[in-house]
């Protein structure tokens, strides 16, 4: 139990510090408030997850 409240925590803490380099970090970044980049930055994470998990799937079904 105690593992799984760490692991817990570690995320939250995580999730905590990025949101506060974006809160303060952001407004500094080069990068214009466009729907173009919004949709960047939301389907980026998820374009590389899909990747990295056909890439392991390809991977595992090769042995």
């Amino acid at each position: 139990m105690s593992t799984q409240a760490n692991f817990i925590l570690k995320v939250f803490i995580l999730s905590l510090g990025v949101s506060v380099l974006i809160k303060y970090g952001g407004p500094s970044l080069p990068v214009g408030a466009t729907s173009v980049n919004a949709l960047i930055a939301v389907l980026t994470p998820s374009l590389i997850l899909a990747i990295a998990f056909l890439w392991r799937i390809g991977k595992y079904r090769s042995l």
